[in-house]
């Protein structure tokens, strides 16, 4: 991590650690894209364009979006050449990495998590997002994704800032995106609070074999990436007011995967 982080950490609900980042980021440090190059792959290897572009997909459009294998299904509130903001419904249907030994991810150490990563020992089973609705919007062009969650009570909780590799869309028009989930992630407070979220993950992978440790140093340069173009200037989409946005009832029943999608 090539910016500052202070003394405070918090104990997330997984038992991990979260490090308030503060302080001045260090000049000069421009994440390698390239070397991350090799991370994408998925069950999709047709053309692709680059995101942002037109055609645009339409609001109401139902779409899926995959991370290598995983794949989650979401409904289009917009999409145009800033980027695409879709709404996961509590209850979709989505699908998940399962272990092949049956033990879940919870009940095994951080090592044993990351050698289960590196090995791909897991199949994809369809299975429900168990969690509750969520806007993602993915800018066009950058590494990463803003996931914004709310409350039971309707109050809006903070951003998830989940760094990922930089969308892409099949060139056949298929209502797909594709990226490449990079495991370290940020939280960004509702008061402001930047926070550096899985850095203990991300060693373990990389020591797992997962990541290189040049891809390693590249994902963390990309958490002062998020605070020097996203965070501090206010950057699209935090320039727009999404943390008042709710989802009309039309649009927030769960969605399920495509049939072609095998299970």
């Amino acid at each position: 991590m090539t910016g500052t982080p202070d003394d405070e950490q918090v104990v997330t609900d997984s038992g991990g650690t979260m490090t308030r980042l503060a302080g001045p980021v260090a000049a000069g440090v421009e994440p390698d894209l390239d070397l991350l190059d090799d991370l994408r792959w998925s069950s999709y290897d047709g053309p692709v364009r680059a995101a942002g572009a037109a055609p645009h997909f339409e609001h109401g459009a139902v779409i899926t979006w995959h991370y290598a294998l995983g794949v989650d299904v979401l409904r289009v509130v917009r999409d145009d050449e800033r980027g695409l903001v879709a709404w996961l419904p509590a209850g979709s249907e989505r699908l998940a990495a399962v272990p092949r030994d049956g033990k879940g991810l919870r009940e095994r150490s951080l090592e044993e998590r990351a050698a289960l990563s590196a090995r791909r020992d897991y199949d994809h089973l369809r299975r429900t997002w168990d969690g509750p609705g969520i806007l993602r919007i993915a800018p066009s062009g950058v590494p990463w994704s803003l996931w914004y969650f709310w409350e039971d009570d309707g109050s809006f909780a903070g951003h998830y800032v989940n760094l990922e590799l930089v969308h892409e869309r099949p060139a056949s028009g298929a209502a797909q995106v594709h990226t490449r989930d990079l495991t370290l992630d940020l939280w960004l407070d509702d008061d402001g609070q930047l926070w550096l979220k899985d850095e203990d993950e991300l060693a373990a992978f990389t020591a797992a074999g997962r990541f290189a440790p040049a891809q390693a140093d590249a994902i963390r340069a990309l958490a002062d990436r998020v605070r020097t173009e996203l965070v501090e200037p206010r950057a699209w989409p935090l320039s727009e007011d999404w943390e008042s946005w709710r989802p009309q009832p039309e649009i927030d029943r769960p969605l399920t995967l495509p049939d072609h999608l095998e299970s």
